[in-house]
């Protein structure tokens, strides 16, 4: 191998392992955007949510689809902030919202301008009866668990949230177990400006939490065969068994 030779291939190693340390840095950069974001959400630090989020994000939460910043701060700055932190922007006294964001798996696009991730979520959420007189519901504890699908870009030179999907997959009350969990009917159905809180749009089609068991799409193909991976078992989204 001549040293010209030599040369080039030492420039296309250096370029390769540059290529995965940003790979890796980008990775790392958008988990800890995730993990930032459940940090803030748990203390109802919606206006903080509010800025991890592009300018032309979007939001779908309970068929609900909130698009662009205005979408997204009817979402945090008014929905959530009225229900969970009394109109104001931090904790609430005796309310519990933890949002813990587990089982990362990231893929960041050849560009590095933009990435997908898919995210589990398992909470613990309630009320104290000290407090009880400062929720709607009263005094009340339960778990859920959901699962994100999101989207990422680099805007600015900083990655931001360009599209969360979330998707519950079950609630139940701490005493009662998800075994005897209600059949959930309370999904966002009247979008804005009827309802000034309310989404741009509604999802179709729409889908429903536990006991139905849909699976959420993979934004990745399976590692090792390479193949998409759908769900070929059990019932279908909407059904029910005899």
């Amino acid at each position: 191998m001549s040293v010209e030779q030599q040369l080039k291939a030492l420039e296309d190693r250096i370029s390769e392992l540059e290529r995965r340390l940003r790979e890796v840095a980008d990775v790392q950069a958008i988990v800890r955007l995730q993990y930032q974001y459940g940090y803030y959400l748990d203390k109802c630090l919606y206006e903080e949510v509010v800025q991890l989020f592009a300018r032309d994000a979007e939001v779908h939460f309970l068929r609900g689809v909130f698009k662009g910043l205005e979408g997204v701060r009817r979402l945090y700055l008014g929905r959530f902030k009225k229900r969970w932190a009394a109109g104001g922007n931090g904790p609430v006294y005796g309310h519990l919202l933890d949002h813990p964001q587990l089982q990362p798996v990231v893929h960041v696009a050849p560009d590095g301008r933009s990435a997908q991730g898919r995210f589990r979520s398992l909470m613990q959420v309630g009320v104290h009866r000290v407090a009880a007189e400062t929720h709607e519901a009263g005094a009340f504890q339960r778990w859920e668990s959901g699962l994100y699908e999101n989207r990422y870009v680099r805007e600015d030179g900083l990655w931001k949230i360009k599209v969360l999907n979330y998707r519950n997959f079950w609630l139940a009350s701490y005493e009662e177990g998800w075994a005897n969990s209600p059949i959930w009917e309370d999904y966002i159905s009247v979008c804005y400006p009827e309802d000034p809180d309310g989404p741009d749009e509604l999802e179709e089609p729409a889908w429903s939490m536990w006991p139905e068991t849909a699976l959420v799409p993979f934004h990745y193909p399976h590692p090792i065969t390479g193949q998409w991976v759908e769900s070929r078992g059990g019932y279908a989204p909407g059904s029910r068994p005899d």
